[in-house]
């Protein structure tokens, strides 16, 4: 006989009802897990994981569901909600703020920006932020910090500006394969439609923004929003005038900086030094 399907608790969270909502439409379709993952190129075992939300969807999930199941968007809308439900409370004005932008200017100095990182580059940073975290804890934090990076495909065309200290290109993680593919990323971004990144090499000693990160969000309709992130707090600022002091500072750094072409060449020396 086979086995009971696990009672789903659809009114707990916004990824619990994606889970209940799949599992409604699959069984509509007169489809078994098996059958559905043929259709939407992902195990079996995931599927099952996700509708019991034990796992968060992955981001290329939502829309094969939509079109599987001819829902209009709907579990699109549904991952949008819970996407943001992953990330820590405090980061989820942000998340809303960065999502409605339609400038961003961002600097960092020991990380790579998550809207700038490659799938295994996050998995090995929260691999060292997070070290007794569970395999799964991982892996949503992966999913989360990947599902951000859908503001470069969806909307308007925005703009977006980076300055990367010379510091964060050689401080590596997950190994050789990881950062060169990294950087090899970075790349490809320096100078694109929708993407302008830029080092900042050793060369020009201290600065304003030394520390810190910061990300600076014109929204669409015109209000700026600054973001100050430590280790393990982020600040949001919405006060114009403190908003501009930062938005002079960065502005600072970027003239300052190599020119995107010049960026690519010096990230590509970066990657050379790498060990085979």
């Amino acid at each position: 006989m086979a086995a009971r399907p696990c009672e789903l608790t659809p009114d707990r969270s916004a990824r619990h009802l994606f889970g209940a909502k799949m599992r409604t439409h699959r069984e509509l379709a007169d489809m078994s897990l098996e059958a559905l993952s043929n259709v939407v190129n992902i195990s079996r075992s995931h599927l099952s994981r996700i509708e019991t939300a034990e796992s968060m969807p992955p981001p290329d999930l939502p829309p094969r569901l939509d079109a599987a199941f001819g829902t209009d968007g709907i579990f699109q809308e549904l991952y949008r909600l819970a996407s943001k439900e992953i990330h820590p409370d405090q980061f989820q004005r942000r998340m809303e703020l960065e999502a409605r932008a339609r400038v961003i200017g961002e600097y960092s100095g020991q990380i790579v920006p998550g809207l700038l990182q490659t799938e295994d580059y996050a998995r090995a940073q929260f691999r060292m932020a997070n070290p007794w975290k569970s395999e799964d804890g991982i892996e949503e934090l992966v999913t989360a910090r990947l599902s951000r990076q859908s503001v470069f495909r969806s909307g308007p065309l925005m703009d977006y500006s980076a300055v990367l200290d010379e510091t964060m290109l050689r401080r590596g993680f997950g190994g050789t394969a990881v950062m060169r593919a990294q950087l090899a990323h970075l790349v490809e971004l320096t100078h694109t439609r929708v993407t302008m990144v830029q080092v900042l090499p050793f060369d020009l000693m201290g600065h304003a923004l030394v520390g810190g990160s910061l990300m600076l969000m014109t929204l669409n309709d015109g209000a700026r929003i600054a973001y100050e992130e430590g280790i393990t707090t982020g600040t949001l600022t919405e006060d114009l005038e403190s908003v501009v002091d930062h938005q002079r500072a960065y502005d600072l750094l970027r003239a300052s900086a190599l020119s995107p072409g010049d960026s690519a060449a010096f990230i590509r020396s970066v990657m050379e030094a790498l060990p085979t």
